[in-house]
């Protein structure tokens, strides 16, 4: 309740219409802070088009309009991002409100040391669909940042050890600012056990954070091998494509080993 700003509450004391993501939730969050509740209207994920005209007609005629999503920021793995599209469409104005955030919270008490991190935010929901997104990120030297739901954690770090590795460091970052709130670090080969010996540790909502890949020192003699035979059937470019997608070594690392081998080659 209390991790909200003082220019927030003014703007929320000031505007002539409350957009709420759940008009129960903001409810309480305004009567908690002596603000009135009476100009609520509901914009979520199931009417957030249709609400975002409505909001487009008030803010034309010089009302005012707050939006608030539950226990984040608007937009960020929210709704919002329909609604504030359609607002700068027609010409209006979209004032952001800096507030809690879940992911930067997590990620400053982390302890990860990588100097960036890239926010992903929930992967998909079933394990096939979620481990091709991962592969797709296995090699990011980036800190990885998601957010997962409590009945998918134990299935999403399994998919995240099977896909990683078991080396690499996970914080998993629980109900972060709520009452139950615990962040634990551990090595991906031991954070399924973590989960799974205390049911309660599977419960509220997460932010997991992987530490990034290790950075690669050259490209390995399988990886030249594959880069050598799809030289020997494509133009460089292609070829360079190809084997990034193959083996997941970085793009420029490919280029300049392919430039080598075209070289000897000729």
């Amino acid at each position: 309740m209390r991790d909200i700003t003082l220019r927030a509450l003014d703007v929320l004391a000031a505007a002539n219409v409350v957009a709420a993501e759940d008009t129960r939730n903001t409810a309480h969050l305004l009567a908690h802070h002596g603000i009135s509740a009476d100009r609520l209207m509901a914009v979520h994920q199931h009417n957030e088009r249709a609400a975002a005209e409505k909001i487009i007609v008030l803010l034309q005629a010089g009302q005012s309009v707050a939006f608030v999503s539950d226990a984040g920021t608007p937009a960020v793995s929210d709704p919002g991002s329909l609604l504030v599209r359609a607002v700068r469409t027609a010409g209006l104005r979209v004032i952001p409100i800096p507030g809690a955030n879940a992911a930067i919270a997590a990620l400053s008490a982390s302890g990860l040391a990588e100097p960036h991190f890239l926010f992903y935010g929930f992967l998909p929901n079933k394990s096939a669909a979620r481990r091709t997104v991962l592969e797709s990120l296995r090699s990011q030297a980036c800190a990885l940042v998601f957010y997962e739901a409590p009945h998918r954690i134990v299935d999403c770090v399994a998919d995240l050890h099977a896909v990683l590795g078991g080396d690499r460091q996970i914080v998993l970052a629980r109900e972060i600012t709520k009452l139950f709130e615990t962040i634990h670090a551990c090595s991906l080969r031991d954070a399924e056990a973590r989960l799974l010996s205390d049911s309660n540790q599977q419960r509220g909502e997460f932010v997991v954070l992987i530490s990034g890949a290790e950075p690669q020192q050259g490209l390995s003699v399988e990886t030249l091998s594959t880069l050598s035979l799809l030289l020997d059937e494509l133009p460089l470019k292609q070829a360079v494509q190809l084997a990034t997608k193959i083996t997941g070594a970085n793009r420029n690392e490919l280029y300049q080993s392919a430039l080598v081998l075209k070289s000897e080659g000729a």
